[in-house]
């Protein structure tokens, strides 16, 4: 699912549960020691799955260890993005040759808990999602607003290494295309040749589950032809009634 919202230059992989094998290495398997038994099966499953994506790209077997605020270690060479939910498990890995950034996020199709809108979203964010749920009403928008901040975020603290709250990242959300944007109201650095400041993503709505994703363009990359790669065309509702 992921790989439909991505750049070809993106290697992704995925399960939708915890029952294929899983290795974990010794750092990991004590990183982990504590937590409870589905927090350590997603864990090493979702590991697996990067170890997978990395071996498409030539690297051997290695630990991805969280580090700040959970963001996980990828080796010299690689960007990267992982996430877990309930029914799903994905990581997207790339070349810092071919792109600067990746930010993925996966959620279940449901609306929010009662509450979490109103800590996440903008006012006009939340008029908009009024808007979208009367005209769309298929697809849970305040959950899908939810997974474009947490993206955003996955791509933003990689690069700038500081925090990044709900409220200072303004999301719109493009039915008709399957497409959102991120107007960060921070100052923001620049990131191959472009600042952050405007960042464009995509987003799917299928089996139970929305996803997000933004990536960043290399400065090597020539840019249109990222953002027209055919894997960035269409809405992407499933099988829905296209909106």
């Amino acid at each position: 699912m992921i790989d439909q919202i991505l750049p070809s230059a993106m290697v992704t992989s995925f399960r939708y549960d915890d029952t294929g094998p899983v290795d974990l290495f010794p750092e990991e398997t004590a990183y982990i020691a504590r937590a409870v038994d589905k927090r350590r099966r997603e864990f090493g499953t979702v590991r697996t799955c990067a170890r997978e994506a990395l071996a498409e790209l030539g690297f051997p077997p290695l630990p991805i260890m969280p580090g700040q605020r959970g963001a996980p270690s990828w080796p010299d060479g690689v960007i990267g993005s992982m996430t877990h939910c309930d029914g799903y498990r994905a990581a997207a890995v790339a070349l810092s040759s071919q792109a600067a950034g990746v930010g993925i996020d996966a959620e279940p199709a449901a609306p929010l808990p009662s509450g979490v809108l109103e800590a996440i979203a903008l006012p006009a964010e939340r008029r908009r999602l009024e808007v979208l749920a009367v005209r769309h009403p298929q697809v849970p928008w305040d959950r899908m607003l939810f997974s474009a901040k947490e993206s955003v975020f996955k791509v933003w603290y990689p690069i700038v290494g500081t925090e990044l709250g709900f409220e200072e990242a303004h999301i719109t959300l493009m039915p008709e295309s399957g497409t959102f944007t991120a107007r960060l109201l921070v100052g923001s650095p620049l990131v191959a040749s472009r600042g952050l400041d405007l960042l464009a993503g995509r987003w799917i709505c299928r089996q139970g589950l929305v996803v997000t994703a933004i990536a960043l363009a290399s400065k090597t990359t020539c840019f249109t032809e990222w953002v027209s790669d055919r894997t960035l065309v269409g809405p992407l509702v499933g099988d829905l009634t296209p909106i």
